[in-house]
């Protein structure tokens, strides 16, 4: 809670909530290198508010009062040093003002806040991914007056906010006789760039061209003398929402600033597409692929979706809807015909239009990024490197588009020594060995780890590729992801693992009576682990590890159980197979190994070292040192 201290009856001065004073600080002292983005963001935030009272003049139209006429108009005065940002849109209340100018009423703040780097807080980046754009307006002002009367209230209900940008603000009930929101901006001396009517009419030209309605400044025609004359508001940008527009009329940078305008970023966009469907279905989308992840990309709760329109009025942010979650970054609006005016959350959920159109944007965005990825492998290396692990939710949430989803992921394998993932699966296909019929993957908990497990032995020995994967969500994505194109996906760390289709017949008769030789071996540890593994076998997989352990086709295995685990979820205890390398010069040691008691320390360090090498972990590792010390010493 923020302190307060009422003055003067109804004033009252109230601390800013602390991550609004690190942001604060931020942004006047580091941030916004282009610094006349902070009028961007003002005229959005005022189009913003336009589109939710036109909202909920749907069902209340009297809100509209004798000024229905919805606009955004600057003025400024060179005496004062202000400029003001003036709209009639929904405006605010005193509860309002507190919440959203006093407050950051987003979750994980401070978690963002404790991620800022020394580097980090120069990049501008940040403030357009936390989508605070307000406060932008003290990169130039060192004093900011809000006043501000809502839909609906009185004259005499309404509300003053008042800033330095410092420690505090005030808030005071005032008489307003218009509906909406005036924000004064108090320039500092260095600013006065800002209150020169051309650089106004660029900046508007610049960023706010698309907004879809009007934007107007305020001019003072002089006579011949220099005598001022009468002064009149003239528009200045087209307002015409730049989606009802003819692609071919559209500008690059248009297309630019408008994902700006409507995400909220300070980046441009990798790719957009700008769609007009008629027939069975009506409706426009523009959608757009982000460059950069938000702070908040991960956390699942947090809102997401496409701005939704009915016949050009604006219905809701983050209408999720319209796509799926592993899609979530996706950017953009869909403006439907077919959805009644009066649409709600609850109503979207239920009806085949939404279905409908939510399977068609799907599949436009999944297009877009395939497109992307064929044609810029260098862009769509830094779109994976953004959001590759939220696109793999995709083939568990979206059975439908799992094979389009496939087709778009990422991994790094063996026919590379970089850890960067950037191997499709069509390309492991293509590199295929003659013969090879499955697609080979290892998941791990890091990429040295799967890099250098005993596991790739007989694969770097066969030359065969093998995907690597050390993602936490891997493990969980393959439990979906089972073929592609046609060609089973198979895990290396499975015991029905079975590469003998390319060894000869001389080698595989010669392993089949070493096979034989070492069965007693093998009985003999058997005996001596008991039910503390599933099975123990012989295995000529291996080159330069003794044992392994491995996993039953349907057994969970290890990388599952740890996440699991992670999550908080009970899970079965693992049941392993230990297998053999009987041609190993430790194994040959334990196996002519006549002592019983011995023979049990060969056993415990056998078992150990591959449960090191599978898990990092082992259920005992006293009994594990305990049974080397005695190796070492021979006692």
């Amino acid at each position: 809670m923020s302190e307060k201290t009422m003055v003067n009856g109804n004033k009252e001065t109230r601390g800013f909530q602390s991550e609004v004073k690190q942001l604060l600080h931020l942004m006047i002292h580091s941030l916004y290198s282009n610094k006349e983005i902070f009028l961007r963001e003002l005229i959005s935030n005022a189009s913003d508010a336009a589109d939710k009272l036109r909202f909920k003049a749907l069902s209340q139209p009297d809100l509209y009062g004798d000024d229905a006429e919805l606009g955004v108009k600057l003025s400024f005065d060179k005496e004062a040093k202000t400029l003001t940002i003036s709209d009639n849109g929904i405006g605010m209340t005193r509860d309002d003002v507190v919440e959203h100018l006093g407050t950051i009423a987003k979750s994980g703040t401070a978690e963002f806040f404790s991620k800022l780097s020394d580097e980090q807080t120069k990049d501008s980046q940040l403030i357009g991914q936390f989508g605070v754009g307000f406060y932008s307006a003290f990169i130039v002002a060192d004093r900011v007056t809000v006043r501000t009367r809502a839909a609906g209230a009185s004259a005499e209900d309404a509300v003053e906010w008042q800033s330095h940008g410092e420690g505090d603000y005030t808030v005071e009930t005032i008489e307003k006789a218009a509906r909406g929101t005036d924000i004064i901006l108090h320039l500092r001396d260095e600013e006065q760039e800002f209150l020169n009517d051309y650089r106004l009419r660029e900046i508007i030209g610049k960023y706010s061209d698309h907004i879809g309605i009007p934007v107007s400044i305020f001019t003072v025609e002089t006579d011949e003398e220099g005598n001022p004359g009468e002064g009149k508001w003239e528009q200045i940008n087209k307002a015409q929402a730049l989606w009802t527009r003819n692609k071919s009329e559209i500008t690059d940078e248009e297309y630019q600033e408008f994902y700006k305008h409507i995400a909220h970023d300070f980046t441009d966009p990798l790719q957009w597409s700008h769609n007009r469907v008629e027939g069975k279905q009506d409706y426009t989308s523009l959608l757009y692929v982000p460059s950069k992840a938000p702070w908040d990309l991960y956390n699942r709760d947090q809102k997401h979706g496409l701005k939704l329109y009915v016949q050009r009025v604006f219905i809701m942010d983050d209408a999720d809807q319209f796509m799926p979650g592993y899609l979530r970054f996706m950017r953009g609006l869909i403006d439907s015909n077919d959805l009644p005016l009066n649409v709600s959350r609850e109503i979207l959920q239920d009806t085949k239009v939404t279905q409908s159109l939510r399977n068609a944007l799907t599949k436009r965005a999944l297009t877009m990024l395939e497109r992307l990825g064929n044609n810029d492998k260098e862009k769509y290396q830094g779109f994976w490197n953004e959001f590759g692990q939220v696109l793999k939710e995709g083939p568990a949430e979206d059975f439908a588009n799992r094979e389009k989803v496939a087709k778009l992921l990422r991994f790094a394998s063996t026919n590379g020594d970089s850890s960067e993932q950037s191997v499709a699966l069509a390309d492991y296909v293509e590199r295929m060995k003659e013969g090879q019929d499955k697609i080979y993957y290892l998941t791990a908990d890091s990429y040295q780890a799967a890099k250098n497990s005993p596991h790739l032995e007989q694969f770097r020995a066969k030359g065969l590729e093998v995907i690597l994967m050390y993602d936490r969500i891997d493990e969980w994505l393959m439990s979906y992801l089972t073929e592609f194109d046609g060609k089973q996906l198979q895990s290396i760390t499975k015991a029905n693992l079975d590469l003998s289709q390319f060894d000869d017949e001389e080698v595989k008769e010669e392993r089949k009576e070493k096979e034989q030789a070492f069965t007693s071996v093998i009985e003999r540890l058997k005996a001596y682990y008991g039910d503390r593994v599933k099975e123990v076998r012989t295995t000529f997989k291996l080159s330069e590890t003794p044992a392994v352990v491995v996993t039953d086709e349907f057994e969970m295995g290890t990388q599952m159980a740890k996440l699991l685990a992670a999550a908080g979820q009970d899970a079965p205890e693992v049941q392993y197979i230990l297998e053999v390398n009987p041609e190993h010069g430790l194994v040959t040691m334990m196996a002519d190994e006549a002592d019983e008691a011995h023979f049990g320390r060969w056993a415990e360090w056998l078992l150990g070292q591959a449960m090191l090498a599978e898990k990092g972990s082992m259920a005992d590792p006293n009994q594990f040192l305990k049974a080397i010390n005695q190796l070492l010493t021979k006692v």
